[in-house]
Order: C-alpha cells, then sequence, then structure tokens
C-alpha cells in the first residue's frame, strides 16, 4: 500500500482559481489542472491534496454550476494524489450517505494509487449516524495525469467482424508464468506487449485480445482474509483508470502510459484490443459495503435504490448494487468512459459484463433503454466493436438474441449446443446445426448477421477446453466455499474418469475430444472466441470458478508436453483455415438456396444424412440422431468482397460423428464434387491432413466421437 496522509493543514498557499464544470475529473492543461466533481446532493465539497511527504492539503471547492464542483490550482500537475470530502446529508432511509470522514475516490480518476485495506474505517459501522472514522489512511487516491503520449502512426484496425477471430485473456494470467518474458515484466501491461506473447497470438492467427477487467478494481476484504484475492477483477471503482497492480513501472501515473504502450504494441502486430467492462455495478456492494467513492458522493444519484425501501440496493448483478441507468450522470459517466477509452487508450472496443443490467432503465430489460440510444448516436462509441454478455441475474434477464443491431453477443447458446452434441446427448442434433451455421434464428428476425454471435465453447467463467472433456463435475475446493460456488450444469463429459488419470483410451478421447470442440468453433458461421490456454490444453484442476485464484491454478503454463504443442498446432491449422476461406466465415446468413446465378445449380448449403440423402424434418427430430454432414457451397457465395466483386471459393463438406462407434458416410454425388481432399481429421494428433482423396459417392468411415473435413475447387474461376 502506498503512503497515507498523516497530517492535514488548510488550504493556505494553495491558490485556486474557480475553473470550470467540464470536464469531469483531474484535468492537466499543461500549467495546472482543473477538478471538477458531480454531487447534486452535496452541501460542501472539499478537495484534499496529499503530498509525497504524507502531508493533506485541503482545498474548499466553492464554485458549483448544475450540481458540478469546481476549482482549478494552477502548479498542480501529474502525479499529485487527491482525494475528495463530501459534507451533506446523511439519511440512509431517504437514500442519503454523506460522511466527510471518508476521503472519496474521484469517479473520474484517470490513475489510482493504492489499494483498500478493508479497514473498519471504510465502513458505515456507527448504526443510526455517519462512522466517525478517517478512512484516509486506507482508501485509494486518485492521479493527476499527464494525457502526452507518442503514439507514432498508431491507428484504428478496424478489422471486418467477418475476418475477426477474438482471444479472451487475462494480462496477469497470460504472463505471469512465461519463461521468456523478463521477470519483472511478468503479469503486467508491459508483459503483454513483450514480443513473446505477441508473437505467439499472431503465430495463432488470433486478430483481437479481449482483456478481462483492467478498469481499476479493488480486493474484496472476504478473499484476502482465506489468503485468496480478486484475479479476475470483476470489482470496478474507478471507470477510466487501468488497473494499477499491472503496471510495471509504477502507480504515480505510469500505469496510463504503460496501458498506452501495451495498446500500441499489440496494434503493431495487427491485434485489435477488446475491453471486458463492469458497467453494471460498483465495489462498493450493499449497505454493508465500504464507502470508497459513489456511496459518499450522491448514493441515490448513482445506485438503484429499493423503491420505498431507500438504505437498501436493488442488485440484478449478484454483487450487492446496481447503477441506476436512467440518471443522466450515471449514462454521462459510462460514455465519458467509453469515449476515454478509445479517444485516449485507442482500445477498439468493449464486452459489456452482464449487460441485460445496463438495458434495466425500470425493471424490465428493454432493448430501446436510453443507454442503447446514446451508443446508437455516438459518433465515437458506435463505430468500435460492441459484444454483450447477454444476460443478469435479473428477472427476465437472459436476453440472447435481443440486443440491437450494432451489437454483437456472447452466445450462450451456442456453448451448450456444441457441448450437448459432442456429449452425444439426445436431440441435440438440431440445435447443434442452427449454431453450426450463425444462429439465424437467433439474429435473422432483426436483420442481424452472422457477426451478432459471439461463438465460444469455453470462456473465463467455466471449466477449461481441456477441463471440459476431464471431469463431470466441479471441484472448487480451492476457494474456500465447499465446493458450493461455481456453475453445477456444465454439460461436461470426463471420457471415462474423473481428473488425472493414465489410461490411455481416456486420454486418447480427450485429446480427439478438445480437436472435435476446437474444429467445431473455428469452422461455425460468426465470431469464434477461444479462451486462453485452451489452444495448449491448459487445465485449473477441474475449478470452473477460478476468479480467486491467482496462482498457477490460474496462470498459463508454458511447458508444453508433445501433446499440448500438437493441440496448439492444429489449432494454427483451423485458423488459418478458416482465415484462408470466406465460405468459412460468410457475412450473411445461408438461405439454403440458389442465390448466385441460374447456371449455379446447388443450394449454398445442403444438409446430409450419412447416406449421402438429405436431411429430413424428421431426421432433426430423431432424439439418437448423432452424426450429419454439411455441404457449404463455395460457388454460391451471393454476398460481394468490399470492392464489390463476386465472391468464389473452395466448397467443402464438414462431416461430423457424435456417435460413440463409428459411422459410415456416403459421400454426394458428382454434382456437388467430383473429387474431395481431406483437410482437417481430429483422429489425427496434430488434425494434419493426410492428401487422401475420395470420389463423388466413395465410403468414408468416421471413428467415433471425429470430425472430418473435406474440400474440392470452385467450378469456376475465382
Amino acid at each position: 500500500m502506498s503512503s497515507r496522509p498523516s497530517r492535514t493543514r488548510r488550504s493556505a498557499g494553495v491558490p485556486a482559481w474557480s475553473g470550470r464544470p467540464y470536464p469531469l475529473g483531474a484535468d492537466f492543461d499543461g500549467q495546472g489542472t482543473n477538478f471538477a466533481l458531480f454531487s447534486e446532493v452535496a452541501e460542501r465539497v472539499e478537495l484534499v491534496l496529499v503530498d509525497d511527504d504524507r502531508t493533506a492539503r485541503t482545498v474548499p471547492l466553492t464554485e458549483v454550476d448544475g450540481f458540478v464542483w469546481h476549482a482549478y490550482l494552477p502548479g498542480i500537475g501529474p502525479g499529485q494524489r487527491y482525494g475528495f470530502r463530501v459534507h451533506g446529508p446523511w439519511n440512509p432511509s431517504s437514500g442519503d450517505r454523506c460522511n466527510p470522514a471518508k476521503l472519496l475516490l474521484d469517479p473520474y480518476a484517470r490513475a489510482v494509487d493504492g489499494q483498500i485495506d478493508n479497514h473498519a474505517a471504510l465502513f458505515e459501522r456507527a448504526g443510526d449516524r455517519p462512522d466517525p472514522a478517517d478512512s484516509a489512511e486506507h482508501t485509494l487516491l486518485g492521479v493527476v495525469t499527464d494525457p502526452a503520449f507518442d503514439w507514432g502512426d498508431d491507428q484504428p484496425l478496424r478489422r471486418p467482424y467477418a475476418d475477426t477471430v477474438i482471444y479472451e485473456t487475462h494480462v496477469r494470467g497470460l504472463t505471469r508464468a512465461h519463461p521468456d518474458v523478463p521477470p519483472d515484466l511478468r503479469g503486467t501491461y508491459a508483459g503483454l506487449a513483450h514480443a513473446a506473447v505477441t508473437g505467439h497470438l499472431t503465430s495463432l492467427g488470433v486478430t483481437a485480445v479481449e482483456l478481462m477487467p483492467v478498469h481499476q478494481y479493488v480486493q474484496d476484504g472476504v478473499l484476502t482474509d482465506r489468503g485468496l484475492s480478486n484475479y479476475w477483477g470483476y470489482n470496478t471503482i474507478g471507470f477510466f483508470a487501468p488497473h494499477n497492480a499491472y503496471a510495471a513501472r509504477g502507480t504515480r501515473g505510469e500505469q496510463v502510459s504503460e496501458f498506452k504502450a501495451m495498446v500500441k504494441a499489440l496494434h503493431a502486430a495487427g491485434l485489435e484490443v477488446i475491453l471486458d467492462v463492469v458497467y453494471n455495478h460498483t465495489a462498493e456492494g450493499n449497505e454493508k459495503g465500504p464507502t470508497l467513492s459513489f456511496r459518499g458522493i450522491d448514493n441515490a444519484s448513482y445506485y438503484r435504490l429499493v423503491d420505498g425501501d431507500w438504505a437498501h440496493y436493488y442488485d440484478t448483478t449478484g454483487t450487492g448494487n446496481s447503477l441506476l441507468m436512467r440518471h443522466p450522470h450515471v449514462l454521462q459517466l459510462i460514455m465519458d468512459s467509453l469515449r476515454y477509452w478509445v479517444t485516449e487508450m485507442h482500445v477498439d472496443g468493449f464486452r459489456f459484463d452482464l449487460a441485460a443490467t445496463l438495458a434495466r432503465q425500470f425493471h424490465e430489460v428493454d432493448r430501446l433503454s436510453a443507454f442503447f440510444d446514446l451508443i446508437q448516436q455516438d459518433p465515437v462509441i458506435s463505430r468500435v466493436k460492441l459484444i454483450a454478455e447477454p444476460w443478469d441475474v435479473g428477472e427476465g434477464g437472459y436476453q440472447v438474441g435481443n440486443f440491437p443491431p450494432l451489437w454483437s453477443e456472447w452466445n450462450g447458446r451456442y456453448r451448450d449446443a456444441v457441448r450437448d452434441f459432442w456429449r452425444a446427448e439426445p436431440g441435440s442434433l438440431g440445435e447443434f446445426a442452427s449454431r453450426l451455421t450463425g444462429s439465424s434464428d437467433l439474429y435473422a428476425h432483426s436483420r442481424r448477421r452472422p457477426r451478432a454471435s459471439v461463438n465460444f465453447v469455453t470462456a473465463h467463467d467455466g471449466f477449461t477446453l481441456r477441463d471440459l472433456v476431464s471431469y463431470n463435475d466441479k471441484h472448487n475446493e480451492a476457494n474456500g466455499e465447499d465446493n458450493q460456488d461455481g456453475e453445477s450444469d456444465n454439460r461436461s463429459w470426463n471420457c471415462g474418469a474423473e481428473g488425472p488419470t493414465e489410461r490411455p483410451a481416456v486420454l486418447a478421447l480427450r485429446a480427439r475430444q478438445q480437436r472435435n470442440l476446437l474444429a467445431t468453433l473455428l469452422l461455425s458461421q460468426g465470431i469464434p472466441m477461444l479462451s486462453h490456454g485452451d489452444e495448449l490444453g491448459r487445465t485449473q484442476l477441474g475449478n470452473n470458478n477460478a476468479y480467486c485464484q491467482d496462482n498457477e491454478v490460474s496462470w498459463i503454463d508454458w511447458r508444453l508436453t508433445d501433446e499440448q504443442q500438437a493441440l496448439t498446432g492444429f489449432c494454427r491449422r483451423l485458423v488459418a483455415l478458416r482465415a484462408a476461406h470466406p465460405v468459412l466465415r460468410r457475412r450473411r446468413f445461408f438461405r439454403g438456396e440458389t442465390v448466385t446465378s441460374a447456371g449455379q445449380p446447388l443450394p449454398d448449403l445442403v444438409w446430409l444424412r450419412p447416406d449421402a440423402g438429405e436431411m429430413r424434418a424428421r431426421d432433426w427430430q430423431r432424439a439418437d440422431a448423432h452424426s450429419v454432414g454439411v455441404f457449404l457451397n463455395g460457388d454460391a457465395i451471393a454476398e460481394p468482397d468490399p470492392r464489390g466483386r463476386p465472391v468464389v471459393d473452395d466448397s467443402f463438406l464438414l462431416l461430423f460423428n457424435g456417435f460413440w462407434e463409428p459411422v459410415v458416410f456416403r459421400l454426394p454425388d458428382a454434382r456437388h464434387g467430383e473429387r474431395w481432399t481431406v483437410r482437417v481429421d481430429t483422429m489425427e494428433p496434430d488434425g494434419g491432413p493426410d492428401e487422401s482423396e475420395y470420389k463423388a459417392g466413395a465410403e468414408v468411415t468416421l471413428e467415433a466421437r471425429s470430425l472430418l473435413v473435406l474440400s474440392r475447387p470452385p467450378l469456376g474461376p475465382r
């Protein structure tokens, strides 16, 4: 923890001018800093400057316009630490919780120094009056930052959605144990920017990293008391500040420059940067939580309170509170934050955690809420990638398929369907086929396209890919909650043994199932998302909720076995195959009909039974149907390329056998293709093609639980 103020003096010797009410936060102009804080309920506001010798100087903010308290302090510049004390009503039954004994973090702080220690002074424990204990020695401090940075020729990559492959990762977990990253950079923004890490990502072929929360977050005392920590970071307190614990070079503004340098390096490697953002709640929790910022500044403006019971918080996030999405200053905070990360930090998009909460102006989830209106009309934010986690824990919170046209969504139904198919669940074939081809049943009704679906089999929340095929049950004992935390319905299958085993048949099947799942993901229409380390066969030893495991459970182990190296090679091959063939990443949905020219005799897509006959309605409804083929017609791609030219590609046959016994497939007649070449075979450890060729009508045996990809060249010129 950084040094805290021990002595306080008033504003003597600190010249203060009237300043301006905008922008909010601490804005350095080269000669001084303007401070501005919104509080509708405040009666008096004090700015507290904390110097290097731990002296705290207090400056009253006497100017207020539109509920924004402000002052300009000449000579105050980058590195200056500060906080606020807000004087006003303390009446929880009316929703007011002002207490000047609590030193408060600026909601607009661009950098944060220190971390909370969960001391009793941070909490309101005095019953019917504000707690008198001063929190200054135990809380976070804002830092004035210098916006100057040499971006060189850095520009937004603006990679088309259809060409995007997302890699969900964690700054610390990806780099903490990487042997080629210098020890002092491991677990940091600089470590993520290291050539050893960017080299792995570019060799894999992914096009974007989706970083788990990097906004400033706090540590939960319940976890630290158990010797654990908040590893995932879904506990935000600073929506403008990069998390200071991920900085290698300092926390007095250095973290901002280090983050920008990371973005610049990732862009130079051809990688977009998407941030996982948590605008649905804050780290202050419910009425029993600490008073760190928003609660003490203007509780009833920032938080959604229970109607008629204003002392308690309305919670649709499972974290104790929800931001009040109908208040203009909450909406302004979120929009200012998003715009800041795009314009000043150069990020390329956002994934919104529990995004259904952002649509709750009132009780219900409303796709026409003010938040979406603001996003739609904003000339900056509307141009970046916007991804929703389309659910929350409130009533009616599961909203897959219901977000506005600009948005993509984490498709939870894709995850469930693919898992069910490869564990041979009865009646799973039809749902699997819909998800494989882009989920038009979820998105086409609102004229959205396949890019609306972010497809994933695993993510940070749940089993890793390797654990998905190694465990039937979660094993979260290390979290200290008696294995009660985490999802119990994982749609997983351990392939015949729970956890570690030396049985060769089980290990071979697990390896094949990982290849099956990766291949399905990368052959599906929509945007594929890999969870970091899945390409390496990473395990969390059955822990499906490692939110508090900042240790080897969560960190990627880069010491790879031969089997893990083969899996990595397999993943690279599939990503490259997808990138090379537009029929595998179409911009528009299949129509199941001839849509290019009168001379094109075949539809753009044909579903096939193993006997090469076309699938009928009753075939999809069979509970015992676990095998299917699909013909993807590269000669019938209706959408043009960016220059308006026709797109012609190879055609593909994808043969899926989710059955527990071998299945003989007959290839379709010569109209579909006279000769087919094997491109991917998941029976092979690295999936490498043996260049086998099959004629039309030939029989091909797919072993139990395996996938075969075949292709033939276009019938006409490309």
